[in-house]
Order: C-alpha cells, then structure tokens, then sequence
C-alpha cells in the first residue's frame, strides 16, 4: 500500500507533534506499507540524524516542500497533494485538516489524526467541510474523550468503521535490555540514589513549578528532569541554583535514542501535570491530553505518579499509576515518599505497567489503521488492486 504523509510540523525538532508524526510513518513502514513523508522545508536532516532525533530503525523517504509564511502553509498542503497524486499514492494519511480537505477534494482515501480540537477562525470551518466527506476517509482520535467532543461541539457522528480511537503509543522492543535503575544511573554518571525522573518539555502546565517544591519537601531523593528547549530550562537551571537546590539535576534536550537509558536510570516517574495544560501550538489540552511519555514511562517498567486528569484513566488505572491532586506538593511527597518506602508497592505498580505497555506499541496502532483503510467500505486496498489490473 503507497502511503502519502503530510504533517505541517517541522522536522527535524524536539516538538512533540513531529515525534509522533515520525514514529507513525516509521510504524507504518514496518507493517510493510510504502510510505513516503512531506513536509515544509524549514532546515533538511540526513536520514541518519532523524534516526537518532526520533528513535527510529528503518529508514523512508522524507521529503521537503518550501512554502510562504504568509499563507499560513496552505500553499505547502496543497503542494503536498499534489505531489502524493503524481506519486500514485493509494492513501493520504495527515495530521494537518487543510490537508485532508484538500485530499477528499482530489479523491483520495484519507486518513486524519486529532490530537485537540480545530482552532482558530477557519478550523472550525474546515472541520464541517472535512466530516461531510467520510465515505472514504478514516478519523483518529488519540482519546475517546475527543472524539465525544467532536461529536458533541459539532452535532455529527462518526461513521461507522470511519473511526479509530487511537491513543499514542511506544516502542517497547526497546526498553526490554535496559540496565536496571543502579546500572543505567553507573552508565550515565549519576549519583547512587533513589531517583524520581521526569521527561518531557517544560510548557506552562507540564508540573515543573510543582516538581521544585516536591524536590524541596524530599531533600534525601534525587530528581531527574530529562529534557526541553533551552529557553525553557534556562531560567529552571538559574532558579535551582539561585535556591542552593542540590538534589535535581537538569540534562536539557536528550534525543529520543538515548531518552530510553534516562528513564531506566529511574525509580519513579512522574507525570506533573496542572490542571490546565498547554499545547505546543497553545490552548488548553487538560480535556483531552494523551502524552507520548505516559506510554514510554509504562514500557520502562517503572513506578508512575500522575495527575487525577479525567483523561488519563483511558489507559492509566490504580494497578499502575498513585494518582494525586494537581498542584498538591504535598500529596506528590506523600506519594513519592510512600514508594521510597514501599519497594513492593513500587515493583507490583512497574510490573503492571510494563505489562500495558504491550497493548499500545506504535506498530500495533498502525496495523490497527491499516486495516481500518483495508476495510473502508468501497476503497479496500483489495478491491483497488482489482480495479487497476
């Protein structure tokens, strides 16, 4: 099956959306589709780099499209179309609604992933058109909370076979080596002591503020903050210096290869959220927030503390997760503390969760997606076969 990718995201970079747009079209490739990716040309990366970047064995071709700032990449979208078209592609899989309009437009079976709601002025829009074309087109949500919403906001309902609840997922091949938490901190030339590790960005919302005051309340742990832009973990490296905090240590952006190593290197880890949440393209996603860290932090086999967010019990129950109120310091101590304390507790809660992390690998999510578009009534990858021979 020839899959045509199109993400507006710019790859290469640390932001969460070209993560996932990569590790889709990597998971697509290894369930045997050929795939090939556009995206707006904002700096190019050797297939080596994005393999390092993102985490990824099996190369496919990317390619770059050049686009102006000033039509918000629509002219990069519909380029990318028309691209797709003259390589024959038999399926046109985006994240961006611009692009799945134009795809319908143009007849193609499609497939378009929402993480959040359409914004702006003219997402909305486009939405309306988007879901009057559904004959040949599959929707993922990566929550069932956001499809609900979709539904509800814009009074339509999905069609049947046309929707995949798709929450994000891991790589768990690669977590099944990794050294235990003494052996991974030796490898990395941390100091020997029970760890609580957070991976991720540092955007408004993302806990931060509340991990500083838990790593005040537990001078005796070692915190581990594993990631984001510079600008963002600048001013957290001056603060901790400023306040003589001596137990945290900062690593600033790690490559998806290596953020495997860093997470083994923990005991516990955590998942800070406050109750409002911001995206990296803004707004708040608190409603309908599926991170790639919560998957890789269940492969990792290790203890999780995350926010009560209605959301998160979509994949996250209390056989794997101590659940505490955002933005209470001192419920996250009690809770860290209390797994400190309790290594059975910690080791039943990581057991459990390496065990979930099984269910929701990335290939498996694909191979989900690639059956649905097998399936989509009328435009069976079978019967296009058929009809071309």
């Amino acid at each position: 099956m020839k899959i045509a990718c199109i993400t507006t995201s710019q790859i290469p970079s640390s932001t969460a959306n070209s993560i996932q747009a990569m590790k889709v079209c990597h998971a697509l490739k290894q369930n045997g589709a050929d795939v090939r990716l556009w995206v707006p040309k904002f700096r190019t990366a050797s297939w080596d780099e994005l393999a390092d970047l993102y985490g990824l064995q099996i190369e496919f071709p990317v390619e770059w499209l050049s686009f102006r700032k000033a039509l918000k990449q629509y002219d990069f979208c519909w380029k990318a179309v028309e691209e797709a078209k003259k390589w024959v592609a038999e399926v046109l899989y985006t994240w961006a609604l611009q692009s799945a309009v134009f795809a319908q437009r143009r007849m193609f079976t499609s497939v378009m992933e929402f993480h959040d709601f359409p914004m702006g002025r003219i997402g909305p829009l486009l939405f309306k058109q988007y879901i009057q074309h559904q004959q040949n087109t599959l929707s993922l949500t990566t929550t069932r909370a956001l499809a609900d919403g979709l539904e509800e906001r814009y009074g339509f309902k999905f069609r049947q076979g046309s929707l995949q609840i798709a929450p994000n997922g891991t790589d768990p091949q690669r977590y099944q080596h990794l050294p235990d938490p003494t052996g991974a901190r030796r490898q990395l030339g941390l100091e020997e002591n029970i760890t609580v590790g957070f991976t991720g960005h540092f955007y408004r919302g993302r806990g931060v503020d509340l991990l500083l005051e838990i790593a005040i309340r537990l001078p005796q742990v070692n915190f581990l903050w594993v990631g984001g832009k510079e600008e963002h973990v600048r001013p957290w490296r001056e603060e901790l210096k400023t306040r003589n905090i001596t137990n945290v240590t900062l690593t600033g952006f790690i490559t998806n290869q290596q953020l495997p190593l860093y997470q083994a290197a923990c005991d516990i880890l955590v998942m800070p959220y406050g109750k409002k949440i911001s995206g990296s393209s803004g707004g708040d996603i608190a409603k309908v927030i599926n991170p790639m860290k919560m998957f890789d932090y269940m492969a990792s086999g290790r203890a999780i503390v995350a926010s009560e967010i209605p959301v998160f019990h979509e994949v996250l129950s209390e056989q794997t997760t101590l659940f505490c109120p955002p933005d209470d310091s001192q419920a996250w101590a009690l809770a860290i503390r209390r797994l400190v304390e309790n290594e059975q507790l910690r080791n039943s809660l990581a057991h459990h969760a390496r065990q979930l992390s099984q269910q929701y690998s990335w290939v498996a999510r694909a191979g989900r997606s690639l059956a649905l578009i097998r399936n989509m009534e009328g435009t069976s990858y079978e019967e296009r076969d058929h009809s071309h021979s």
